[in-house]
């Protein structure tokens, strides 16, 4: 018996074990999948484990590690006989930490046919690191809890739904609707070498594509259970854009009634800007893309690839094109001064983002997991300190106290008006202030709700996942 765990994959249907055991069936392997994201790791999963010859914990995000690092002396008590074996992007970086807490097993890249090989023989010793295109069966989702466990589309019409016309989906647009979501992968890896990224330090710069033909499979099972909104979790959908257009083509002509979203580095929504309004007209609604800081000594150091004054033109871009843009932002590092942080809350309310970017995006703060290639920046060292045990990543501290401790009050302010539930708005408006006074400055004028924005307002509804973006 074969066991799949999965732990977390920010809300959406767990691709890591539904790709493995797509893997294991075509090699006539049959295996248990649970996903620890929606259910408790409980008797019954407790008890499949002890049965199991092998147990398969995928680990694609720096929280699922820590899910798993916790649960693993839970699963080893129960399974004591199995070979317990971590899989996924964050495996490898963690390979030391794990093996001492008692994995038999770490793999990474593209592990899939080395995770066959074990469960044939649990002797073998697979490699840690795989970087070979591999044959993609369809994954196998068979068993996996229905869509509505997960993250939903939620689509916001505002104003512009008073006309009571209907969206793609029949819902009154003078409200709201939101649409059962999956998951599907065009690529993996990143041809990139952004250093805060664990990506490039397992792939080292490389991608791979995914079969046309595999993603609608994958995608038409999803919509048989019943999505009408498809997540593309490629590190970045345009690292291939003809692939990519080859993929959202083929999905549109088969469903289009569905609608997607990806992900983008901002050079490419530059470089790539023909292609946008195309990926609009066959159903995408949004795009994320990392735009970290608007420092570019920041920007340099993460080795990002665009620049500060990049950032408006490709927001810009993406807002013609009839499409959406949710940046996404990494305010606190050791190098973002106290004006760096102010000019990015500003350049949110300024560009009427508050309905675009989830407010505990200006609260994140920078990882340093084992591994990463920040650690061959010289600019690290000084405010490096030791690996937290616990954590999976590096403490560090920021030159100026007052950043570490406006991070924490950041986060707080956050989680209140999470729990309160505070309009996007003015929890943006909240933040602005907080972070004025707390830096001895003055909140600029004409800023926060009910003021307007200083530049052209968004047009059309905004949409976004039920699950802020989290890693």
């Amino acid at each position: 018996m074969i066991v799949l765990l999965s732990l977390y994959e920010l809300g959406r249907p767990p691709l890591g074990i539904a790709q493995a055991a797509g893997f294991l069936a075509r090699a006539g392997l049959a295996a248990q999948m649970y996903d620890l994201a929606v259910r408790p790791l409980d008797e019954e999963v407790l008890a499949a484990c002890a049965r199991a010859r092998l147990v398969g914990v995928s680990v694609p995000m720096h929280t699922a590690l820590r899910l798993g690092m916790a649960a693993l002396p839970r699963l080893r008590a129960a399974a004591p006989d199995a070979h317990i074996a971590f899989f996924g992007l964050y495996a490898p970086l963690n390979a030391e930490a794990l093996r001492r807490a008692g994995a038999d097993s770490v793999l990474g890249g593209e592990a899939e046919e080395a995770l066959v090989a074990l469960a044939r023989d649990v002797a073998t010793a697979p490699p840690l690191v795989t970087l070979r295109r591999l044959d993609f069966p369809v994954p196998a989702r068979a068993g996996l809890p229905p869509l509505s466990s997960y993250a939903r589309l939620v689509i916001d019409f505002g104003d512009d739904g008073a006309d009571g016309a209907d969206g793609a989906d029949g819902a009154d647009r003078a409200g709201g609707s939101e649409r059962l979501a999956g998951a599907v992968e065009a690529t993996r890896g990143c041809r990139h070498l952004c250093r805060h990224c664990p990506i490039p330090a397992v792939y080292g710069g490389r991608f791979f594509a995914v079969p046309v033909e595999i993603v609608v499979a994958d995608a038409a099972q999803q919509i048989a259970a019943g999505a009408r909104h498809l997540t593309f979790a490629d590190a970045d959908f345009l690292n291939a854009p003809k692939h990519a257009l080859a993929v959202a083509r083929a999905l549109h002509e088969r469903f289009p009634e569905v609608s997607f979203d990806v992900t983008a580095k901002v050079e490419h929504l530059l470089r790539h800007r023909d292609v946008l309004p195309e990926l609009a007209g066959v159903g995408c609604v949004f795009v994320v893309s990392a735009v970290e800081s608007l420092s570019d000594r920041v920007l340099a150091i993460l080795d990002k690839g665009h620049r500060a004054g990049d950032v408006a033109p490709a927001l810009e871009v993406v807002r013609a094109a009839g499409l959406s843009l949710r940046p996404t932002f990494l305010p606190f590092t050791p190098w973002t001064t106290a004006a760096d942080y102010l000019a990015l809350v500003h350049f949110v309310l300024e560009h009427d983002l508050t309905g675009e970017v989830d407010p505990i995006q200006l609260a994140l703060r920078l990882l340093v997991p084992p591994g990463s290639l920040l650690l061959e920046r010289p600019e690290l060292a000084p405010h490096l300190g030791a690996l937290d045990a616990q954590a999976l990543t590096y403490a560090w501290r920021h030159p100026d106290p007052r950043m570490d401790a406006l991070q924490l009050e950041i986060q707080a302010l956050v989680e209140q008006a999470t729990e309160e539930r505070t309009p996007a708005e003015e929890t943006f408006a909240r933040i602005h202030r907080r972070a004025a006074a707390f830096l001895g400055a003055t909140p600029a004028p004409g800023l926060g709700p009910g003021r307007g924005a200083r530049r052209p307002r968004r047009r059309g509804p905004t949409a976004h996942l039920s699950e802020p973006w989290f890693c």
